[in-house]
Parts: C-alpha cells; structure tokens; sequence
C-alpha cells in the first residue's frame, strides 16, 4: 500500500484489496487523460478478478453518522455527472471483460453500530463499510441532485436494490 495517499477513503479500500488478495492497479489521478481527443476523469483502482472481467473503480468517500445499516438506510450515494461520464468513456475504451463501478467507502462515526452481517475494515481508528454499484445501473436510474455542483444520486429504494458488498461485486 502506498503511504502517500492522501484520501482515507482510498487508503481504505487499498487496505481491503491488499486484505483480501486482490490484484489492482491504482490510477494516477494527477493527469487527466482519456481515451478520446478530450479530457476525461481518471478512475482510481483497476481490479483483476481472477476471471477474464476486470473492474473500473471510482471510490468515493463518504461518513456515516447512523447506528445500523440494515436496509441501507442514511448511506449517501451521491456522484458528479462527470464522475458517471467518465466511468462510462472508460468502460467502453476499455472494451470487453471491463466493467466499471463506483465504490462508495463509508467512515463510520458511531461505535456502536449493527452492521446487519455486512463486513467492515478497521484502519488506524476508523471503521469503514464497502459498496458498489455498477456504472451502468446507476447511469440507468440516477436523478439529478443539485444543478449548482452537476451532482446525481440514486433515489433510496433503487440504491438498497443495486447496491452490493465489494466481494459480490469481484465474483
């Protein structure tokens, strides 16, 4: 694990691949490159499964201030539009066997927390939680959440149904 990121969020979910023997490649996100003649947004992990398929990842931090997680409720799941553009123009550069998803990495704030079952990563003091959803079923059913910051999100009842834990997600 590389000690120079700066995202918690990212070191997090490094932790977990590293934990769970996960081969990755992490991107640089400092340049903008993209696989067309314009600018597009880096992800920031690519995943090797174990299979032919590969995962595109975009992590994206977020806290969780509730006491339980069952039935997903309280969990943002927020993204930019350029974050949902980009995944997709990755994706289909990228070709067959690739598919990209977003992981929302949530910080636990509360201690005592009932996590339905759901596995967690301890790192330095914090607890996190790990979801993903799949770029295209969130393109599908996203809605628009402020026009201002050019952010979507997912209304709850369609992330409860499309969001899964990180090793579903690798099967």
């Amino acid at each position: 694990m590389r000690d120079s990121a700066d995202n918690h969020y990212e070191r997090a979910f490094e932790s977990w691949l590293i934990d769970h023997r996960v081969q990755y490649v992490r991107a640089d996100e400092h340049k903008r490159l993209g696989p067309a003649r314009r600018s597009v947004k880096n992800f920031d992990f690519l995943l090797h499964t174990g299979s032919s398929r590969q995962i595109i990842a975009e992590v994206k931090g977020r806290t969780f201030k509730g006491t339980t997680v069952a039935q997903l409720k309280g969990l943002d799941c927020w993204v930019t539009r350029d974050d949902v553009e980009g995944l997709q123009m990755w994706q289909r550069a990228l070709g067959a066997g690739h598919e990209a998803a977003f992981i929302f990495a949530y910080r636990v704030v509360n201690v005592d927390v009932d996590f339905d079952g759901r596995e967690t990563l301890l790192l330095d003091q914090d607890r996190y939680l790990f979801l993903a959803v799949r770029v295209d079923d969130y393109a599908r059913h996203m809605k628009r959440r402020s026009p201002k910051w050019q952010t979507v999100t997912l209304p709850a009842e369609k992330f409860r149904e499309l969001a899964v834990d990180l090793v579903a997600l690798l099967r």
